[in-house]
């Protein structure tokens, strides 16, 4: 089975850009030792100030779905959710090429 490719959207409320971006690399270092994580990277948008991206690799969906029920994720919407701009948005890919 080929692995499931996420990407995930999170926009930072104006002023709460450390906040967040904190938060998220608490929540990378914590995911990448997930069971299935294959890799978790984060990117600050250039052309959107405080929009940050994951970019994920995972094994299985179910390894998704287990990182998604996890006590780090939890933590990060408790810890950065008030200063969200809308709810993230997450993407499961599907490749269209070869």
């Amino acid at each position: 089975m080929p692995n499931l490719d996420v990407v995930a959207l999170i926009t930072a409320k104006p002023g709460s850009e450390v906040i967040v971006e904190e938060a998220l690399q608490r929540l990378v270092v914590a995911s990448r030792g997930d069971r299935g994580c294959i890799s978790y990277d984060l990117y600050a948008s250039e052309s959107v100030p405080g929009t940050f991206v994951t970019i994920e690799a995972w094994g299985s969906p179910e390894d998704l779905d287990t990182h998604m029920a996890s006590p780090h994720i939890a933590d990060f919407i408790t810890t950065a959710g008030d200063h969200f701009e809308g709810f993230p948005v997450i993407h499961t890919l599907r490749s269209l090429g070869s």
